[in-house]
This record gives structure tokens, sequence and C-alpha cells, in this order.
């Protein structure tokens, strides 16, 4: 499941229909869209896109995650995940920015990582 490497990586998309099934690793240096399902970790150089009928069960990583469908596993977005209004994320997730669309489902930790650390401020001072 890789992608030609020739410069312009980054704006090619390989794409996992609806009625695929995979089971194992997939890597690619550009970006990744899955509408079908994955039972194996997904590591994307670019964007990864979870289709409102896409199933993954695994690790994700890329640079911006969208979540339309179903995952079950860890993810972790270098920039921005989005959990659009019919995702279903069980598992655990590693953004520097989280978007959550009303309706999306999160049952897990998350931890927002490039964000100062919260500090109470005492109004006497």
């Amino acid at each position: 499941m890789k992608t030609k490497s020739n410069g312009s990586s980054m704006e090619e998309v390989t794409i996992i229909s609806s009625g695929v099934v995979i089971e194992g690793k997939v890597s690619s240096n550009g970006n990744v869209r899955v509408d079908g399902n994955i039972k194996g970790d997904i590591t994307a150089q670019g964007n990864l896109t979870v289709g409102e009928h896409g199933s993954i069960q695994g690790q994700l990583t890329g640079e911006t995650v969208s979540i339309g469908g179903k995952v079950e596993g860890t993810v972790n977005a270098k920039e921005k995940l989005v959990l659009e209004s019919k995702a279903i994320l069980k598992g655990d997730l590693l953004t520097k920015i989280l978007v959550v669309e009303a309706g999306a489902i999160f049952e897990g930790k998350s931890s927002m990582s490039g964000q100062p650390s919260f500090k109470p401020v005492n109004k006497g001072e």
C-alpha cells in the first residue's frame, strides 16, 4: 500500500474502498482514506481519513486524522484530530488540536501535546 515517491507524494491518496478487508500493517508516504475494514496499524506521512463506513482495529498515525467511522485503538495525530458527528473512537488519543463534532463518541484518554501546562491563577496576586 505504498504510494509513488516522486516528490509530490503528499498530494497522492491511497484509498481503501468499502468492501475491502485488510489484516496487517499499512504505511504510506502520502495521504490515506479508509472506507473498508482494517485489522492492523496504519501510518501515513500525510493525512489519514476514516470514512463514515470505515472500521479500523489498530493504531493510527498521521499528520491530520479525521474519523467519520469506527476506530478501536490508539490515535496519534501529529497536528489535528477531527472526530466527525458519526465517529466512534474507543482508545486513547494524542494530538495538538482536537475537534469533536456533536454526536461523536469517544471512550478513552486524551493527551494534547504542544500545549502549555495549566497553572491556576490566584486572584490575590
